[in-house]
């Protein structure tokens, strides 16, 4: 595989994307994606655990209104949770 085409790693079927503290989950291509924000950790033994985590879903198409939901949550368990409860993801 070239390096100009790279998978996405995927969390239940959809792309999942980090860069810094910052994730996408959901398809471009779809209505309809997940911006998660870590907005702070806490040092958990030798690992750094989100403790605050906000997660919008966000409009696809650039003519709707942006921000469809939000929510805060205490872990990235939790935020992933809702994001496929916002996107309809099937287990």
């Amino acid at each position: 595989m070239s390096d100009a085409v790279k998978k996405f790693f995927t969390y239940k079927g959809l792309p999942l994307v980090r860069k810094g503290n910052q994730l996408y989950y959901g398809n471009m291509y779809d209505d309809f994606v997940v911006w998660i924000e870590i907005k702070h950790t806490q040092k958990v033994g030798d690992l750094e655990v989100a403790d605050k985590v906000k997660i919008r879903k966000m409009s696809t198409d650039l003519t709707k209104p942006n921000i469809d939901k939000q929510a805060d949550t205490d872990s990235l368990y939790d935020a992933l949770d809702i994001a496929c409860a916002w996107l309809k993801v099937k287990a």
